[in-house]
Parts: C-alpha cells; structure tokens; sequence
C-alpha cells in the first residue's frame, strides 16, 4: 500500500514550534509522508513573531506545482498563508490540480498573540478557499473574524451551545465541514464557559457538517506550552483523513492526540512552548490514554460495534416493544453466562501480576455478582426461581461465546483476556447510555425494561466500566503495533459473539 501523502501549505517557524515545522513532525507521527510548500517565513520564537517574509506567488506556485506533478497529495493542508495573493495563487493551484481533500487552518492569530493575516486577506479566504475546503479548523477569535467579514457579526460564547450557532453560521460559508476551536473558551462540565481558572474543566471543540453536529470534549490542561497548537491539530486532521478515516473519526483522534501533546509538552523556552509531537509510544496509532477511542473507530471495529450497541433486540427494549418472552430468555441466559464472565475475570485477577491489576479485576468480579442478584430479582418476578435458571440448558451462542473468552483466558496473556471480556463490559454501558438517553426510548414503567436500562448507567455499573477502562488503556500503552492487531481481532470475533447472544432472541 502507499505511504498517505499530504502537502501542507504555510509558513515556516524558525523555532520549530508551528507552522510546517511541526506540520511535517505531526505527519511524520501518524505515519504519512508529508511534503511542502513554503508561503512565509517567520522570525519568531515562544514569546512571538517579529518578522515575516512573504515568498512570491509565482514561486509559490511552483512548489505546489512541483509536488501535485510528481508524487501527488491525498490530503493537501494550509495553514498561515499571510496575504490575499498568497491565498489566491493557493486557491487556483488547487482547483488546477483537482485536489480532493483540502484541511484549511485560517491562520490569523498566533498563539503569542500576533497577526498573522491581514484583515484584507480574510475576504480572499473566504470568497476563493472556503468553497473548497473539506475540513476548515478556525478558533473563536477566527471563526468571528470570518462571520464579521460576511457581514454576519461577531457572536459571543457563553456555553456550548453558541459555539454549535458559530459553527453552523460558518459552515453556511462554503465548507464541508468546519471543527471551531473552543480553547479559547474553557467550560465546566455543565457546558457553561468558566468564568474563574477554578472553573475551566473541558475543552469543547465543535464539529458541523451538513446535517450533523459533533462536541469533541477533552480535559482541560492548565498550560503554558501551547504553541502550534492549531497547526498540529490541522495537520493531524489532514493525516487521519489520508490514512482513509472519516471527517468525524478524523477530528476526534487528532484532538486526543493534541491533548496528549500538551499534556507530556518539553516545556521548552520562555514563552508559550511547543507541544510533544512525538509523545510517548508514537509507533501505536493511537495516544496513550485513547485506546478503547482508537479500537472503537477502526473502521473493522466500527462496523460491528455498530451492529451490537444498536442491535433490534437492543432497540426494542428502549421502546419497550420487545416481547417478554424475548427477554426472559434472554436473562437466564445472561445469567449462565455471568457465572462464566466471573470465572474469566478471576483468571484475570491470577493471571496479573501486580496488586492494582488484582484488585481492579476483583472489583469488577464484585460488580458481577451484584448484577447476577439483580438477574435473580428479575426471574423471580416472572416466576423462575434461581435453581431453575441455574438448571437451564446453555443455549448454543452462550455456549460458545463463553468458551471462546474463556479460551483466550487458557491461550493468551492478561491483556488478550482483558480484551475479549471487553465488549460485554464496555457495550452493555454503552447500551444503556444510549437507550436512557434516546428520545425514542420509553422512559416509564409502561415500559416493562426501563428499570433493566437504568441499572446499567447507575454508579456502580459507571465504576465497573470505568475500572475495566483504566486497565485495558494501562496496558494498551505498553504493547507493540502488532500486538495491537492483534487485540483488535480478539474484539471484534468477541463482539460477533455478543451479537450472536442476541440474535437468539430478537425472533421470539
């Protein structure tokens, strides 16, 4: 397969912070072949630019030329273009080549607070670069300056809801996409902007396509080391979506992969310092921290995950449609199963060999037992007793599911097995967010399994999944690529058997 090939159009940062510097860092991290074409050159450092010198258009043009002629770009990414002549020798170039993928960060502010766009080349981005562009990446300050250039006013955000109005309002301008930046404007977790450095939780980035809107969140990281922040973000976007990833797919890994590069930043010079471009285990192609976000995207993954969390057996219970005999197979079934997912989690807790990893799988054995309890508690209100349920004929898919978890339990290491116990851990509190949440759901006792829904986004179900998160992203860090392969094939042959568990019922 060819290597993803991206061309960045922007300035160079004579501190290697921003620009295509950290630009060509980005792209080399997620494994893509990254080309340039130099718009600017800057003087600057952490504590600000102090001058710039614009590359003729003409010569411009020939760069772009040289690299679309011969190697060819999957993903074309600008970032500061400096002038409107610039941007329009930029916009001619790619529309000559036929470019199918365009990122556009719309440079105007730097981080140090410089300007970096004059206010007569905004018009030019607007008019000629926005109708092209596939992703547009711009802050709030940026987003304004767009929306007041049309002529639409600048829009003050107080939560997040505002940033979903400035997002659609740019969105209206041209592009596919457009991802407004919210670090400009930290929230609590209530979705309302911080008013105090006490206050500032999260960071809400938004995502507006045509018929969609996405809040990426991540925590809030009280830090100074921030610069090129936007041009990695950008370049990250432009990488995923080169490696054959979706628009949304794309912005949410690039923002993880941000956080990570703030979070683990050198902290190098004075002023706002770069980011880690290469934090941690780069070679994994997800950042630390972001391997269940990362296994749950794949595109392999995806598809099948899909087909459990929204499985019809699943659907129906939210409205309430299923029939009851449906479920009551289904519970003492669960319930043999259950007995089965203990003993794995148990394996789990001898086959560790630290003392967290012990009591963090003897914390989920705990919670096993209490959601048996609860399946005992709900047969005996339907007139099945408990020895009855225990005497019950495992069906065929309970039966192999089990014996395929417990398998990789004999067969494989601890991460292998933790891996296989995942998707009826992580699914079921997937499952029930969804479903307690959806507006189609039935959220009364007219619905015979709206209490079964509640208990699986009650606290200690949250906790349970919680735990078994933390160990899998512990250990996913310290793995190889090819392990990692791995793993995701154990997922989705375990996820095709949670899929199978419904498929018994969803016809009876």
């Amino acid at each position: 397969m060819t290597q993803p090939r991206v061309l960045v159009i922007a300035g160079s940062d004579s501190s290697g912070g921003a620009g295509l510097e950290a630009d060509q860092k980005v792209i080399a991290a997620h494994g893509c072949y990254a080309m340039t074409a130099t718009a600017a050159l800057t003087a600057q450092n952490t504590r600000g630019v102090y001058d710039i010198h614009h590359v003729p258009a003409e010569f411009l043009r020939k760069q772009i030329d040289a690299c679309l002629d011969d190697i060819g770009a999957d993903v074309v990414k600008t970032g500061m273009l400096a002038s409107a002549a610039t941007i329009g020798t930029v916009a001619k170039a790619l529309a000559d080549h036929k470019v199918k993928a365009l990122v556009v960060d719309p440079v105007m502010v730097a981080t140090a607070g410089a300007k970096l766009l004059p206010p007569d080349a905004v018009r030019e981005l607007r008019d000629s670069l926005l109708p092209l562009t596939t992703v547009l990446t711009p802050n709030i300050p940026e987003a304004n300056l767009i929306l007041a250039d049309a002529g639409l006013g600048e829009r003050p955000v107080e939560s997040v809801v505002d940033l979903e109005v400035i997002a659609r309002a740019v969105h209206a301008l041209g592009p596919l996409w457009v991802l407004v930046k919210g670090g400009h404007c930290p929230f609590r977790k209530d979705g309302v902007a911080a008013k105090t450095d006490a206050e500032k939780e999260i960071v809400v980035d938004v995502l507006c396509g045509a018929n969609e809107i996405i809040r990426v969140e991540t925590p809030y990281h009280d830090s100074k080391n921030t610069h090129g922040t936007g041009c990695s973000l950008a370049s990250a976007i432009a990488s995923n979506l080169a490696k054959g990833m979706s628009v949304p797919q794309s912005v949410k890994a690039a923002c993880r992969y941000v956080e990570a590069a703030i979070k683990t930043a050198p902290g190098l010079g004075s002023g706002n310092g770069p980011l880690n471009h290469f934090h941690s285990t780069f070679t994994l192609p997800f950042a630390p921290g972001h391997f269940i976000h990362y296994l749950l995207e794949r595109p392999d993954v995806s598809e099948v995950w899909h087909r459990f969390v929204n499985h019809p057996f699943v659907i129906a219970m939210g409205n309430g449609t299923l029939p009851l005999s449906s479920f009551k197979g289904y519970l003492v079934q669960d319930y043999l199963y259950l007995v089965h997912f203990a003993r794995a989690n148990a394996l789990a807790s001898y086959k560790a060999t630290n003392i967290d990893d012990i009591a963090a799988a003897a914390r989920i054995v705990t919670h096993i037992f209490t959601e048996m309890n609860l399946h005992i508690g709900y047969c005996q209100g339907f007139g099945i007793s408990k020895a009855e349920m225990e005497n019950t004929e495992e069906n065929s898919a309970c039966t192999a599911y089990t014996r395929y978890v417990l398998d990789i339990g004999q067969s494989q290491d601890w991460i292998g097995l933790q891996v296989a116990l995942a998707p009826c851990l992580l699914g079921y509190g997937v499952i029930g967010r969804q479903l307690h949440d959806s507006v189609d759901s039935r959220r009364d006792d007219t619905n015979p399994y709206w209490t079964w829904i509640k208990n699986y986004v009650a606290e200690d179900y949250v906790t349970a999944v919680r735990t078994g998160s933390e160990l899998l992203e512990r250990h996913a860090a310290l793995q190889s690529p090819t392990r990692i392969e791995e793993l995701a094939k154990i997922f989705i042959h375990a996820t095709k058997m949670e899929i199978a568990f419904w498929e018994m019922y969803s016809s009876s």
